[in-house]
């Protein structure tokens, strides 16, 4: 099989951002976005996704906001995806998981359909973290990483809490199991997971 790794790169006026990423890996993984929250997040992604993952941003204007980080890392890292599967032969293409933390249970699941969305759905929304980390900013990053990668993402958060932590950080394990789990490569499957015979693109 051949490697499964990709290196991406988004520069614009805001920011300048550098993706590594290994599919195949062992959890290693060195996050610097400049918002330690979000670090935090896709280095628990990472771990339980397996993935070997690099980010390095160069450039910020988190004197601004978190706003053009956040999203660009999140559609920088969705292409570093899109590129790493290639032709997603042999796929699985779906994978689902649930993971508790407290009271929380976050259920994410996943289709590498060529065809991205985000259905994100909560009852309560969390406060901020001391970060001005906010659930609006969570919900612009899985929506940008969804789309760029060509995946429907749908993440159900059961009993939320009012701490933005303790609710998000089960939905980025989740979400490294799920993906982990739909781009690994079923030997029984001899081409593209379809009846179509291809995944859109």
């Amino acid at each position: 099989m051949r490697e499964r790794t990709a290196l991406e790169k988004r520069k614009t006026k805001e920011t300048d951002i550098i993706v590594r990423l290994n599919i195949d890996g062992e959890s290693k993984s060195k996050i610097k976005s400049g918002i330690g929250f979000l670090d935090h997040m896709v280095e628990l992604f990472a771990f339980w996704g397996h993935f070997d993952l690099d980010i390095n941003t160069k450039k910020a204007d988190l004197k601004v906001d978190i706003h053009h980080t956040n999203e660009d890392l999140g559609i920088v890292l969705g292409k570093a995806f899109k590129s790493a599967l290639g032709d997603k032969v042999g796929i699985n293409r779906f994978g689902s998981m649930s993971v508790p933390m407290e009271d929380v249970t976050a259920n994410v699941a996943v289709d590498i359909s060529g065809r991205g969305s985000l259905s994100f759905s909560v009852n309560l929304i969390p406060r901020r973290v001391e970060t001005n980390y906010g659930f609006k900013d969570a919900y612009h990053f899985f929506e940008a990483f969804a789309k760029q990668l060509g995946m429907n993402l749908n993440i159900k958060i059961d009993n939320p809490s009012k701490d933005l932590h303790a609710t998000l950080e089960p939905v980025f394990k989740a979400l490294g199991i799920a993906l982990d789990m739909a781009t690994q490569i079923d030997p029984r499957r001899k081409g593209v997971p379809s009846t179509k015979g291809v995944i859109d693109k």
